[in-house]
C-alpha cells in the first residue's frame, strides 16, 4: 500500500510569503500547522524591508523601527558621509582598509516618507 495516500501521514503546514513591489519574493517562512504565526515579527520584516528598498542599510538582529540601523559595508566613507548627513555628524567615520575587514557604520534611522 502507497504510504503517501493515507491521509494520517500528511502534514499541514503555514506558509507566508511577502512580495515586493518588483514582483520578487522578499521572505518565506513556513510554520507546523502546530505553531502560531507571529505577527509582530512580519510587520517587523515589512518595516526593514521597506526602509532598506530605500536606503543602502541593512537592519541589525531584533531591529524595530525607530532603531538604529547600520550602512551597508558596499559604501564607501565618503558616500556615506554624503549620503546620510544625519550619521551622528559629532562622530568621524573610521577610515578602513578596502582589503580589510568592513567597517560597520551605525546611524540613526532615515525618516521614511509617511513619517515626513
Amino acid at each position: 500500500m502507497d504510504d503517501s495516500s493515507n491521509a494520517d501521514n500528511t502534514f499541514t503546514v503555514r506558509s507566508v510569503f511577502i512580495i515586493g513591489p518588483d514582483k520578487k519574493v522578499k521572505l518565506t517562512l513556513t510554520y507546523p500547522a502546530s505553531t502560531g504565526r507571529n505577527f509582530q515579527e512580519l510587520l517587523r520584516v515589512i518595516d526593514s524591508l521597506q526602509l532598506t528598498a530605500g536606503y543602502k542599510v541593512a537592519t541589525p538582529v531584533d531591529w524595530k523601527q525607530g532603531e538604529d540601523c547600520i550602512i551597508v559595508p558596499a559604501v564607501s566613507n565618503e558616500e556615506a558621509s554624503s549620503l546620510f548627513p544625519q550619521a551622528y555628524p559629532d562622530q568621524a567615520l573610521p577610515a578602513h582598509d578596502a582589503a580589510a575587514q568592513p567597517i560597520v557604520h551605525s546611524f540613526r534611522r532615515p525618516a521614511m516618507a509617511k513619517e515626513a
